[in-house]
């Protein structure tokens, strides 16, 4: 029953997150203050690490990594958030880079759950990690401050 709770919570936070995090995302890309969506995004996120460990804890030998992996990625959402409330010296490039970060963990989870495949792992990754570079370096120039 505990289970059963905390992934139904779990997959409702998944879902809020995935829809959110396109806000998120857009207001550090543009370099706005975090939104109300963003605020979401990020509780999303911190709901989805708590319900992970959760989980894990009901059967740590064979989902023990999976506490790296939450904790990792609610780092990167509550550091993009404090990044882009603190706007310290040159912050926009790290906000789209944790905040997007972030997102791309969660879109892994998705394709990991529904493909089951090992490229569901890296392509993601592959894919993310090309489009956010090229978002943070654009955020980041000169013009963009």
């Amino acid at each position: 029953m505990v289970h059963t709770a905390l992934m139904g919570v779990h997959i409702v936070a998944g879902a809020a997150g995935l829809l959110l995090g396109p806000l998120a995302m857009t207001a550090a890309v543009r370099g706005s203050r975090p939104s109300r969506g963003a605020a979401a995004y990020q509780a999303a996120v911190a709901v989805i690490c708590l319900t992970t460990l959760g989980l894990v804890a009901l059967d740590w030998r064979r989902w023990w990594p999976f506490v790296f992996l939450a904790v990792g990625t609610e780092m990167a959402a509550a550091g993009g958030w404090w990044v882009g409330r603190s706007r310290r010296g040159a912050w926009r490039g790290r906000h789209v880079r944790l905040v997007c970060g972030s997102y791309i963990s969660l879109v892994t989870a998705l394709f990991v759950v529904t493909l089951g495949s090992p490229l569901a792992w890296v392509m993601p990754t592959v894919v993310g990690t090309v489009l956010v570079e090229r978002a943070a370096n654009a955020a980041s120039a000169p013009a963009a401050s």
